[in-house]
């Protein structure tokens, strides 16, 4: 059976012992600039801590994973970009990549010419072929087997015409990333994954994914947003893919031993104190059941990896689970379950309403405008409440065990 060979720099990094730390990013539309802002504030702190300014979170994270929006930027980080190279194709092309087709379209299920896809075919072959080149359409696509990528990336979709959700990751020695079948995943092109991954019903058209292409074995599949499978927040599949046998990546457990920092696009609860019965009627479900459904997943997943893991930081889940934090090494001698803690876990997501937006001292941000994920209006808003909370609440100190003393740099990757 043909498969990736040890010169292979992802699999050479996947099998190196140690420490491994997960990086996983939530969907959320153009609330992303929430966790750019957060992520900003972590670069930063790592780079300064390790003496190193040209630090990237691809060389600190082994796997990077997201969600719509998160797998946009998961996939840029594990390119080689720096944080703020990844907020100003935010800051430069939010406008075009999150504007919602007019309704009348989106009856018709008709979409204008879609900018996204064109947007990330450049920006990630700008970024893997280095300073200096030339974006030319007739250029080689980049495929999600590429092993100029800086570590294991996963992304997740929804395949609508097998009604399941997709994690894809470039994991060379996952099944269906063998190079000997007509259909291996890593010869897929890139930008593809990551725009099926972010095609949210109504924002953009389904992404026609096609498998095994030229071959006498060629099919399609029909691809939309991951963010409405129940996978928005992919912190636990993650941790799933790298311990689980079916994989076969199967790095070892233990709050020593593995990390998995969690980052959100922002918690904006839409309350509605003044509601009655009467209210719900079909266009009100229609509106509403679908952000339900994706925040119960956010924070069902959540708490999943509160349980599971030493949570070292967190805002509180509600008042009767609370935060289930514990200090680095305190599972050790206390615990907050019936079982032994399989990994430090870090979630960073600020509560956008009105009261802890004031907190933040952003009295002049409202809570409604925090609740829409295609408003783009609010792009420099929502960059400024995610460097606001990470000014606040960011610290290293999260990552006790994970950072090693300046004398021990990180590890090429």
């Amino acid at each position: 059976m043909e498969t990736a060979t040890s010169a292979n720099p992802i699999l050479e990094r996947m099998l190196r012992p140690g420490q491994k730390k997960i990086l996983a990013c939530d969907g959320g539309g153009i609330r992303g600039l929430i966790s750019l802002g957060i992520l900003g504030k972590l670069e930063a702190d790592l780079r300064h801590v390790f003496g190193n300014p040209d630090l990237l979170l691809a060389d600190y994270f082994d796997f990077i994973c997201g969600t719509s929006t998160g797998g946009i930027i998961a996939t840029c980080l594990s390119c080689g970009m720096p944080v703020s190279r990844v907020v100003e194709f935010y800051l430069t092309n939010g406008s075009s990549m999150f504007q919602r087709a007019k309704w009348y379209l989106q009856l018709r299920e008709k979409y204008g010419a879609e900018p996204l896809a064109e947007l990330l075919r450049r920006v990630l072959s700008c970024q893997l072929n280095g300073p200096g080149y030339v974006y030319n359409e007739a250029d080689p696509v980049i495929e999600l087997g590429d092993q100029r990528l800086k570590g294991l990336l996963m992304l997740v979709m929804r395949n609508h015409t097998t009604d399941s959700p997709w994690p894809v990751c470039n994991n060379p020695r996952a099944k269906y990333n063998e190079l000997s079948r007509p259909d291996c995943n890593l010869r897929l092109p890139l930008w593809q994954l990551v725009r099926a991954s972010a095609a949210a019903p109504t924002f953009f058209p389904p992404e026609v994914v096609t498998f095994a292409e030229g071959t006498e074995h060629e099919y399609h599949f029909l691809f939309v947003d991951g963010g409405v499978t129940t996978y928005n927040n992919p912190a636990y599949l993650a941790f799933q893919m790298a311990t689980a046998q079916p994989y076969n990546i199967q790095w070892p457990t233990g709050v020593d031993q593995m990390l998995i920092v969690s980052v959100g696009t922002g918690n904006a609860p839409a309350q509605r104190q003044n509601l009655r019965p009467e209210d719900l009627w079909l266009l009100d479900h229609a509106k509403s059941i679908p952000s339900a459904l994706m925040n119960a997943a956010t924070s069902g997943w959540d708490m999943v990896c509160r349980l599971l893991g030493e949570c070292r930081f967190g805002g509180e889940i509600d008042g009767e689970f609370g935060a289930m934090m514990l200090p680095p090494g305190g599972s050790a001698t206390a615990s907050n379950w019936t079982g032994p803690k399989q990994f430090a876990y870090v979630r960073y997501d600020p509560i956008t309403t009105q009261q802890q937006l004031n907190d933040l001292d952003l009295f002049q941000i409202s809570e409604a405008s925090m609740q829409k994920m295609d408003d783009v209006s609010l792009i420099g808003e929502l960059y400024q409440v995610g460097k606001t909370y990470a000014d606040r609440y960011v610290d290293l100190d999260h990552l006790t065990g994970f950072i090693p003393p300046p004398s021990s740099p990180l590890p090429a990757g």
